[in-house]
């Protein structure tokens, strides 16, 4: 076997040094077939047979041994033999040359590759072995990568010899029809007014749409394919079941009732989700209470003396479920249902892509929309599961307040969790592993709420790597590794903030087959559609954006998409995607951060606009902050947004309204806002932007000119 592969191999290089030594590629070019065309026709016409077989075998050997050029030598076939027997040839020629190299690439490299990076390869050959002539015959129809490359890299795999040559000789007909065609209408040319006769137009304009047609089959064969794995219903129950209640299944079932579809919405536990329950209602409300309390603090720098105030920490927990429970009538499933949605209590589980089993009651649908959303993530930290620890899920059933309020995670949860609590008297230690907290936003915008954390006591430390949780002598401690040094941090309850975990388990995706990515999500294409096409997700399961407005957003698409039933499809757009963390001061942010420009490349322009001397912060004594545009050099297109300060959330959705519909910082700069207002603020961001750029060069003629005015 050894003197074979060195045979081979031997007569590979001598061809290629052949190839490469004669310079033979010159003969291989449009120019010089072209020169050649009469005298090769005149052949042809003497002697066809021996002008077929010669084509023929040199058209094997050019593939075989993996030399450029096909694509000429097709043309060529067409332009000799004409439209029929050119096809013929090249079709078993080029499936037979391909075969060849495919033989020779695993003959002589398979066997070391396997050894050297099987354990990598292992998923891609179990993928071959089940769909590897699919993939084969998709690469065929549709040539993303060149076909030589793809004979190579088809060689180490472990697809067989039949299998290989059947969908190459298939995949490749159609490819092949229209170039010999191509060719053979290239022939007939003889003036410059040949360029423009409809059989040549049409020849080339098959020559771009065949590819797009053929993606078009290819998609439709992919999911046909998917789905041919279960049976299809004669009739459906519904048009389309949402799994989960929360924002995401909320929104997606009313659009779905709104269109009069039948729309089924299954939650297991309480319609409204993490949004109302345990994440932006309540965490909005204890906020709020803080702020109260810090108001009291500093009541004396608005004139008023001896102002006191106690936290019943007892009663801030009731008034934040008594705004639960002012909200929760919004979300019932009476609500809903008199809005035309059907409601089932109880815990999906997904039979097939077309059945959902809830409580043992089946229900057919022809679309399905995963709306599960997420739950806190728990890391693995030795000592962790003897703490009765918190999250943002049970924290909200406290009745009395930690003295010392452990927060781990430096992100929007943990942030606005951390002052919270220590604003109503906890004191409060924040440990992250990343250099500084808020990571996702610029270093200053960070920096400006770390310095408010630190001046209202909170105790930051970043860059802080845990390591264990214990508990000596009925006193919990956490230890971490900071710049190769333990430190030790006690504590009374410990709060879990360090990012969430898409709820994919318990309810039959990954046995029907849905993919998810190596985040956890469920993955999800530009439409929402999941690796089975009539399978939607959206919201905090899908990603990317953990975000309730961004679940909502994405609901609308993920409905239109289901009920449309494959005739019309929208795509999801993330180009505009704004989000605030509800600190003190408030960040908020759209588009592009300074960070993520310099990341990518991006080149941009800097403005930006203190509120330190803005009227209205002023007179509300909160006079700090800053307002942060990127734009594009030379332009007033805004790339992105940050906005820090005193209700920034409120502040920043002039930004989004201005990027959302594409307009500039002209556009703002021209607005008449109210005196005196916060968004006042975004106008002389943009007039800062505008004064940047005005022509001073020309100032002193303009003094001049009135000077001359006045006489």
């Amino acid at each position: 076997m050894n003197r074979i592969k060195l045979v081979i191999a031997a007569f590979i290089l001598l061809a290629v040094g052949a190839y490469v030594a004669f310079d033979l590629g010159q003969y291989l070019t449009l120019e010089f077939i072209q020169s050649r065309l009469a005298s090769l026709q005149a052949f042809r016409d003497e002697n066809f047979a021996v002008t077929a077989a010669i084509y023929f075998f040199f058209y094997v050997a050019a593939t075989g041994i993996s030399i450029p050029g096909a694509i000429l030598l097709t043309l060529l076939g067409g332009a000799i033999f004409g439209l029929w027997w050119g096809t013929l040839l090249v079709s078993f020629a080029s499936s037979i040359g391909a075969t060849g190299a495919f033989l020779a690439s695993r003959l002589l490299l398979r066997d070391w590759v396997q050894r050297r990076f099987g354990a990598y390869l292992a998923p891609i050959n179990k993928g071959i072995a089940k769909d590897g002539a699919f993939y084969l015959f998709s690469l065929r129809m549709v040539p993303l990568v060149p076909f030589f490359v793809v004979n190579l890299l088809m060689g180490l795999t472990s697809i067989s010899v039949p299998a290989y040559y059947i969908a190459s000789q298939i995949g490749m007909f159609v490819s092949t029809l229209v170039y010999v065609n191509a060719g053979a209408e290239l022939a007939q040319i003889t003036s410059l007014s040949g360029l423009v006769s409809p059989s040549v137009l049409l020849s080339f304009t098959l020559l771009g749409v065949v590819p797009l047609a053929a993606k078009g089959v290819i998609g439709v064969m992919q999911k046909r394919k998917r789905l041919s794995l279960f049976k299809k219903p004669k009739r459906f129950d519904a048009n389309v079941v949402v799994v989960g209640g929360g924002s995401a299944g909320l929104v997606t079932s009313l659009i779905v009732a709104g269109a009069k579809a039948r729309v089924v919405l299954v939650e297991k536990h309480r319609m409204g989700g993490d949004c109302l329950y345990t994440g932006c209602v309540p965490s909005k409300s204890i906020i709020r209470s803080g702020r109260i309390m810090e108001y009291i603090r500093r009541a004396e720098d608005y004139g008023i003396v001896d102002a006191t105030g106690k936290v019943d920490f007892a009663a801030v927990m009731r008034r934040v479920q008594t705004v639960i429970e002012t909200i929760e009538p919004h979300d019932s499933p009476e609500r809903f249902t008199s809005l035309g949605v059907e409601c089932v209590s109880g815990a999906a589980r997904l039979l097939s892509p077309y059945e959902v089993e809830v409580e043992g009651k089946r229900i057919t649908t022809e679309s399905i929309v995963i709306a599960s959303g997420a739950r806190p993530f728990i890391p693995l930290v030795p000592g962790l599961d003897g703490i009765d620890y918190l999250t943002s899920d049970n924290v909200w059933s406290l009745t009395e307040l930690p003295p010392r309020l452990l927060v781990v995670g430096g992100g929007p949860i943990g942030c606005e969790l951390a002052q919270a609590f220590s604003r109503l008297g906890s004191k409060v230690t924040q440990v992250d592993m990343a250099e500084r907290i808020m990571p996702r936003e610029d270093a200053d915008v960070s920096a400006a709420v770390s310095a408010r954390f630190e001046a209202q006591g909170i105790e930051v430390l970043t860059s802080h790597r845990l390591q264990k949780f214990e508990t000596v002598d009925g006193e919990h401690f956490m230890q971490a590794e900071h710049q190769g040094e333990t430190v030790r941090v006690a504590f009374d309850r410990v709060l879990l903030a360090i990012g969430r975990k898409a709820n994919t388990e318990g309810f039959g995706l990954e046995e029907i087959g849905v993919a998810l990515t190596p985040q956890g999500t469920v993955e999800v294409n530009e439409y929402l559609q999941t690796s089975l096409p009539n399978v939607f997700a959206c919201g905090d399961v899908a990603g990317p954006y953990q975000f309730t407005h961004m679940a909502s957003y994405q609901a609308w698409f993920a409905a239109l998409n289901a009920i449309a039933g494959g005739i019309w499809r929208s795509r999801v757009n993330y180009s505009v995607v704004p989000w605030a963390t509800f600190t003190d001061p408030e960040v908020a942010r759209v588009g592009l951060s300074e960070d993520e420009a310099k990341q990518r490349g991006i080149a941009y322009e800097l403005t930006r606009y203190e509120m330190n001397h803005h009227d209205r912060s002023l007179a509300d004594g909160e006079a700090h902050g800053f307002v942060k545009i990127l734009t594009v050099p030379g332009k007033d297109k805004i790339l992105g947004v940050t906005i820090v300060g005193y209700h920034a959330g409120e502040q920043i959705a002039e930004f989004v309204f201005a990027m959302t519909h594409n307009m500039g910082l002209k556009s703002i700069s021209a607005v008449t806002h109210i005196y005196p207002t916060l968004g006042e603020a975004n106008k002389f961001a943009a007039n800062a932007w505008r004064s940047a750029r005005l022509p001073t060069q020309y100032f002193p003629w303009l003094k001049r000119f009135f000077d001359w005015r006045r006489g």
